[in-house]
């Protein structure tokens, strides 16, 4: 990938000039970009639509609230509706694109929450999220109307909206953009014993059909964001091998996110340090996504990130 010549990525500013083909059970081989069909090549290079307000020139930043007491690594901090509130605004102000707001903790070996608590956990602070704009990140389809009511420009969903049967027909019914995220097994167990024939070709092939299933249902595809899932009922091996290929999920022709932020694969790289520790490995990971074109990045830390991809960008 580089700004020079070659293709456009998605429409973005990073080009290609080569591809390489991967097939199950064959040799990988690079060819020429323009020798591929256009079948094959038209959604690695169309534009992207412009979703929930998000930029189309550039990686944009998803800031992470969550107000739970359980989540791996910010669980509790925000428990305090003011303090959740003031905390989106300095994520705001520090330059994140869009905020994602979840009350219910999908970290490895979560329990899952009722829908009275998810609600009232988020009820105390919808509403001092006007004028910002963020994302609701649930399982559940009633949460996703009360959010989209309170003006929830994305729906964010570690379930690609399988959880939960009525999310599919609301979020077709309501035209809400939709993050569409790959996972294997439930929260609760996930991590268990995660396998797969190939995990890079099995996530994109199963993202693939989920967005069709999606189409099928109503929702707009110019709508949807794909997201392969790190750390999702994936093992270390998994991981890597999603984010060494993550280049191939553009061939789903939808907008990319990558959520990465101060998971455990950067402890099980860097030497077992704690969630609050993993910035340097979070923005590696960061940069890493914008380096192959991801339209947006899930993070904890805005700031930093925001000014790491700006230099990237301006040293690119």
């Amino acid at each position: 990938m580089a700004l020079g010549d070659g293709l456009p990525l998605a429409g973005g500013p990073l080009r290609f000039a080569r591809v390489e083909v991967i097939e199950r059970g064959g040799a990988r081989r690079i060819v020429a970009a323009e020798s591929l069909d256009d079948e094959v090549l038209a959604p690695l290079t169309r534009s992207r639509p412009g979703v929930a307000g998000l930029p189309t020139d550039r990686t944009g930043v998803m800031g992470i609230l969550n107000v739970t007491p359980d989540s791996f690594s910010d669980g509790g901090r925000h428990a305090a509706p003011a303090v959740a509130v003031s905390a989106a605004q300095a994520m705001a102000a520090a330059g994140a694109d869009i905020i994602d707001v979840g009350a219910e903790s999908t970290r490895p070996g979560a329990a899952a929450v009722d829908l009275a608590t998810e609600r009232a956990r988020l009820a105390a602070i919808l509403p001092g999220l006007a004028g910002l704009n963020w994302s609701i990140d649930t399982r559940k389809a009633t949460v996703m109307g009360d959010a989209i009511d309170t003006g929830a420009a994305l729906v964010n969903d570690v379930s690609a909206l399988g959880h939960d049967p009525a999310a599919l027909a609301l979020v077709a019914a309501r035209g809400s953009p939709v993050v569409l995220m790959h996972a294997q097994g439930d929260p609760a167990t996930m991590q268990a014993a995660p396998a797969y024939d190939d995990a890079l070709l099995d996530v994109y092939e199963w993202l693939a059909a989920r967005i069709d299933t999606c189409v099928a249902a109503g929702i707009d595809r110019g709508r949807i964001i794909a997201d392969p899932g790190i750390g999702f009922g994936k093992g270390l091996d998994h991981n890597l091998a999603l984010l060494r290929g993550l280049t191939l999920f553009h061939g789903l022709g939808v907008p990319l996110l990558l959520g990465a932020s101060r998971k455990q694969l950067i402890a099980r790289l860097a030497g077992g340090v704690a969630p609050g520790d993993r910035l340097p490995g979070s923005l590696a990971l960061a940069l890493h996504a914008a380096a192959c074109g991801v339209q947006i990045v899930r993070v904890h830390d805005v700031p930093e990130t925001v000014q790491a991809l700006a230099v990237w960008r301006a040293a690119a």
